[in-house]
């Protein structure tokens, strides 16, 4: 297989440890003629670019020799946090025209709103919904929700009202409590990084600036 490594110049192509001629008449641009690394490299860039941090180093350190070790993850968890709090003061600087709901609207659902109850309930049916239990009736309309490979319990069960309300909130997304309350009417558990989880709340982060609420492709559904 054919190794490369990064250097002060770009990339470069390990050579073999034992090199023979070519016969005469045979091919030998593929491996080493540069715009192959080019093409090679480019197809790499597009093919981790949408991976985790962690899948995305795997993937390049495979194929690549000298590729510098992932930093610790107080520090990449850190680094992020940094960049976190830096965007949620710029917002506030700028008087919340970039956070929207993040800004404490309140909230109500639409079909609720427009007072098209017939898209949830029906009268005729034993559960009183247009689906056998309240557990289907969000998937409904919401098709193709979760799109992770990691699903959060509620989720999983569709157990949407265990932190949104279907009517209306007087917090955004119709959620039961604000944004960084929610998680404690079920996660009441020590955390096992104590000491950052910690850290992070100390910056006035909560636990989705961190962890999707919904779904994720890394454990913990971590962004």
């Amino acid at each position: 297989m054919t190794k490369y490594r990064f250097t002060a110049l770009g990339i470069a192509r390990v050579p073999p440890k034992h090199h023979r001629k070519p016969p005469a008449g045979k091919r030998t641009d593929v491996p080493g003629f540069p715009l192959q690394r080019v093409v090679l490299a480019l197809c790499l860039i597009a093919i981790v670019a949408g991976c985790s941090p962690i899948d995305r180093y795997k993937a390049v350190s495979t194929i690549f020799d000298g590729v510098p070790s992932m930093p610790p993850p107080e520090q990449f968890c850190g680094e992020y946090a940094s960049s976190v709090v830096a965007k949620l003061r710029a917002d506030i600087a700028s008087g919340g025209a970039n956070r929207g709901d993040a800004a404490g609207k309140a909230s109500s659902h639409k079909p609720y709103n427009e007072k098209q109850c017939d898209r949830c309930h029906d009268k005729t049916t034993e559960s009183g919904f247009v689906v056998k239990s309240k557990n289907e009736l969000c998937f409904v309309c919401h098709t193709g929700f979760v799109k992770g490979s990691f699903v959060h319990g509620p989720i999983a069960v569709g157990d949407c009202l265990a932190c949104h309300e279907p009517h209306s909130s007087s917090n955004p997304s119709l959620l039961k409590s604000p944004a960084g309350q929610v998680c404690n009417a079920c996660h009441r558990e020590k955390r096992q990084a104590s000491g950052l989880h910690e850290n992070s709340a100390s910056h006035d982060l909560i636990c989705i600036n961190c962890h999707d609420p919904h779904y994720g492709n890394v454990q913990y559904f971590l962004r």
